[in-house]
């Protein structure tokens, strides 16, 4: 029998295109599902209105729950609330730095438009803790990370952004 918790331990399959080390699920972008019957509907918000992700985690989410035998999928995405990184669980927090991502603190709040390049902090390395890092660029492979470099063990990392 296909249940909201069925539907949801389907989804931990589905791995962020962009971060595999996390799942959709981890990640905060499911904000629920509904199961109605033969039909299975799925709420998503994504990390930002311009993730060139969506459509490929749409698509994903649908495939994994037609695999498991769903023939009535529905992914509905929303876009308010916002995102925001503080619904990253701390399993994928610690998922991601294992992964060589310094996660993200806790999120800016009470602004009513976010930057993605936020404010400057010290980032803590992923591979040996230090805080004598270096931001090198605003920008990494994706626009919701930046590059840093480790003075400690001279590692480059990527940080995920607090939105």
């Amino acid at each position: 029998m296909v249940t909201t918790d069925w539907v949801m331990e389907v989804l931990h399959e589905v791995k962020d295109p962009e971060v595999p080390a996390i799942d959709v699920v981890e990640l905060g972008i499911v904000r629920g599902a509904v199961v109605e019957g033969e039909r299975v509907t799925v709420t998503v918000t994504p990390t930002y209105s311009g993730c060139p992700a969506t459509k490929v985690i749409e698509y994903e989410i649908e495939s994994a729950l037609r695999r498991h035998g769903v023939a009535d999928v529905v992914v509905n995405t929303v876009f308010n609330p916002p995102w925001t990184t503080d619904w990253i669980t701390e399993e994928a927090r610690e998922k991601l730095r294992v992964y060589g991502i310094a996660p993200p603190g806790k999120a800016p709040h009470g602004l009513d438009l976010v930057s993605l390049g936020g404010p400057t902090r010290t980032v803590p390395c992923p591979y040996c803790g230090s805080s004598n890092t270096l931001r090198e660029s605003e920008f990494g492979s994706t626009a919701c990370k930046s590059i840093h470099s480790c003075k400690g063990c001279h590692q480059p990392f990527e940080h995920f952004k607090a939105i």
